[in-house]
């Protein structure tokens, strides 16, 4: 019978999908704002939430309509998304506001970054009061956040992946299942901490390349499109003026701020000693961000420890 229910449910979803969908978006700060837009700019109806009356009011400015409380706008919808700071936040919101109150024919959609272990909790609490959750936190930054650019890692059953696929499509490039729940969350912080990692040995490549008399955009010519590549050097590299426009481009001001990377570093730690994995180089790099940030840099482009090494502009 349950098996029923759910096909019949993603028939539903599919079918209302083609025409506007009614989706509760809860949480509007940079990331989250940008995505409820472009779920609008898709023709579904949006019911926003968030604490900030700012950001209601921008929120109202693309379309959404704004609500005063989660649970006012999650009622009616066939969908639920979030996007929030913490894991604490998570499993608070969707406990007391969401579970129990959006109808239990919508899919939940948990955006945000949190720790495995909350993600699997929250979806078990969903799961028990009879909903389909998915945790699907996101890669793009900002940028792809305002421009439907997102990659998302999606963590659940399959059946709940498909009902969710069409409201993330609305809002990014690729929608990748990665299995059970928890498993977003957990191939987000895997890939941050490999990124995190590429970033610290472009960093200090480079400017070892320039304290041994290359000049940086040789070197970048020359390592680009040698064994040494890597997304930090090609798509966001950390020398002003050398590969494509990057934060580092702008004083290291906007892309994705070192004081989340450190967030999701320490989630991968916390991960690792869980599930008993070695990471003496993610290990590594936690604590440099740790100093970088804990210097006053946590507002700053994650790309800009670089400036912890000396290389000159």
């Amino acid at each position: 019978m349950r098996r029923y229910t759910n096909s019949f449910q993603h028939l539903r979803t599919t079918r209302r999908s083609r025409y506007c969908m009614k989706i509760a978006f809860i949480g509007l700060g940079n990331m989250g704002g940008g995505m409820a837009a472009n779920l609008v700019k898709a023709g579904h109806e949006v019911n926003a939430f968030d604490l900030s009356q700012e950001a209601l009011d921008r929120a109202k400015a693309t379309g959404c309509a704004t609500f005063g409380s989660a649970r006012a706008a999650v009622e009616g919808v066939d969908a639920v998304v979030s996007m929030l700071p913490n894991g604490a936040i998570v499993r608070d919101v969707y406990t007391s506001d969401i579970i129990g109150h959006a109808p239990t024919g919508a899919i939940l959609i948990d955006c945000s970054t949190i720790d495995v272990a909350t993600a699997r909790h929250v979806a078990q609490a969903a799961a028990e009061a009879g909903y389909s959750m998915v945790d699907a936190p996101v890669s793009g930054g900002i940028a792809a956040a305002e421009g439907g650019t997102l990659t998302f890692m999606v963590g659940g059953t399959e059946t709940a992946f498909n009902d969710a696929e069409t409201v993330l499509k609305s809002m990014g490039k690729a929608v990748i299942y990665a299995g059970d729940a928890g498993n977003g969350q957990a191939a987000k912080i895997c890939n941050n901490m490999l990124l995190a990692i590429h970033m610290i040995g472009t960093a200090e490549a480079f400017t070892m390349a320039q304290k041994l008399g290359l000049d940086p955009q040789i070197f970048y010519d020359i390592s680009s499109v040698s064994s040494g590549q890597n997304w930090s050097m090609t798509s966001y590299c950390p020398v002003p003026g050398v590969g494509p426009k990057s934060p580092s481009d702008n004083d290291y001001k906007g892309g994705f701020a070192t004081a989340l990377m450190l967030k999701d570093l320490r989630l991968a730690m916390a991960a690792a000693e869980e599930a008993d994995a070695a990471v003496p180089i993610g290990s590594r790099a936690a604590s440099l961000y740790e100093d970088f940030a804990g210097a006053g840099n946590g507002g700053l482009d994650f790309s800009a420890i670089i400036r912890t090494y000396g290389l000159r502009g």
